[in-house]
Formats: structure tokens, sequence, C-alpha cells
């Protein structure tokens, strides 16, 4: 391996769900870009296909191909499974992107909005997962292991609620998780790491950032001035799923901008 191709990813092949929008599609985008075939999967099995053929008309190395794929049930993630083998002989990379939130200011916080978001954000990472670690174990080395990279939330990392509680907590579950499967499978050559992203334009923060002025105006609340990029994203799954990341495993990558270590003001500071 020479340094001019460590994040090349020519020959591997990747699942990412949750595909099709936000930071699955950024993460898409960035595999297909460095070589790889990418199979972009969620509920909406239209919309994947529909993005599988834009991405692929950006004229990159590597091949993006849709399809239908539900992680929020027991029978979905087993459905998933199936179609992911019928696909491929072969698994490189799995990136868990799938989820939901949900929003109500404390007091009001319904009991259900628990169920509803661990059972995807959490039990449906942890249950694919588990599902394609034999796979993705026959396609690892200890030169170049299989990657997993699950994308948890900067909310899962410092306390702040926000009005998303169940969210917050949830994509916490996925940063310890990531790091309980980095221990146990780093013998069966699967690495596994964690994004932790900030505020990224995307359907699920649309409530929030919306268009430009709204990201304008969230970014003037994050220490580095702006909302994440497209290219944050994708930057960060060549490094990881790339021969140039092949040595680490339980990360959490910080992909915020600085709310990771945002304290508040100075407290012996000047006005």
């Amino acid at each position: 391996m020479t340094p001019e191709n460590l994040f090349g990813l020519s020959g591997k092949t990747a699942l990412v769900t949750g595909g099709a929008t936000g930071i699955g599609r950024m993460a898409a985008t960035g595999l297909v870009a460095a070589g790889a075939r990418v199979l972009i999967a969620s509920r909406k099995g239209d919309a994947c296909v529909a993005v599988a053929k834009e991405i692929n008309t950006l004229g990159y190395s590597g091949h993006a191909q849709g399809f239908a794929g539900d992680v929020g049930s027991e029978a979905g993630i087993s459905d998933l499974i199936s179609a992911v083998t019928s696909h491929t002989d072969t698994l490189n990379i799995l990136m868990n992107n799938a989820g939901r939130t949900w929003g109500a200011p404390l007091g009001n916080f319904p009991y259900d909005a628990w169920e509803k978001v661990m059972s995807l954000n959490v039990t449906g990472m942890f249950h694919l997962s588990q599902g394609l670690s034999n796979m993705l174990a026959a396609s690892g080395s200890a030169d170049d292991p299989s990657r997993i990279v699950n994308v948890g939330s900067v909310m899962g990392e410092v306390p702040m609620g926000d009005g998303a509680y169940s969210y917050a907590v949830s994509k916490s579950g996925v940063h310890h998780m990531t790091r309980i499967l980095a221990k146990e499978w780093a013998h069966r050559h699967i690495t596994v790491n964690a994004l932790a992203p900030g505020p990224f334009q995307s359907g699920m923060t649309a409530f929030a950032i919306g268009q430009d002025n709204g990201a304008d105006r969230v970014g003037h609340r994050v220490p580095a001035g702006r909302v994440g990029r497209p290219t944050d994203i994708a930057a960060c799954l060549q490094f990881l799923c790339g021969y140039g990341g092949s040595y680490i495993t339980g990360a959490v990558i910080p992909v915020s901008g600085g709310i990771n270590v945002a304290t508040g003001p100075s407290i012996f500071g000047e006005d």
C-alpha cells in the first residue's frame, strides 16, 4: 500500500442504510467517489433507486444500487439481510445510518416515543450488524479488516436534550455499542467506529435548519461557525473505510464543528 491510495475503495462493497437522504446520501456519494460499489437501502425503495441513479450520473469510479430495506423491525432486518445476500457475495463496509427522531417539550414527552426511536436507532443497528457480521468477517483480514460505521450524534456526547430526549439517549447507546462491538469483533477482522455529527442540512433537521437562512442561523451557534457540509461526511467515510483507517476501531469521531468541546462562556473571562 502506497500513500497515494490510502483512501481508495475500489473493489469494495458497502451497504448504507437510510442512504437515500441526508447523511446517508452524503456517505453513499463519498463511498462511490472512492470507487466502492454501494448498496443503498431504506424503507422507500423507489427513492433509493432514484438516488442511486443520480449518484451514478456524477462520473465517479464506483457504482450505486438502490432497493427497499427496513431496519425498524425484526422481520424487516431479516428481509434486508436476505436482499443484501441476493445482491452480493461479499460485504466489506456496513454503515448503520437509518434512524429517526422525536421532539416534544419536557413534561409532555410521550411514552411511546422511546420505543419508536430506540427500536430503530439502537435495536435495529445492533441486530443488522449482528446479522451481517459473518459476511463482514469473511471479507476482512488482519491487513484490511471489514468496517462498520455507525451514525451517532453530538447529542449523544454532550447533555443537550433540545426536546429530542429519546433521540439523544439512543445516540449515546449507539456510541457505547460501537465501543463494545469494536472490542468483541476486533479478532474477527472487523473495525467498528461511529460518527457523532453536529447539525447538517437533512430531512431530520429541516424543522430547525431548513434552507440556507436556517443553516446560517444555526451555524452561528457552532464553534466552527457553520453547519456541516456533505464533504465532511464523505471524507470521514473515505478515511475510516480506506486502508488509512484500518488500524482504528472503537472511535467516536465528532463531526460537529466543535460542539462536542463547547463548554459555555469562560468563568473567569472578561465581559
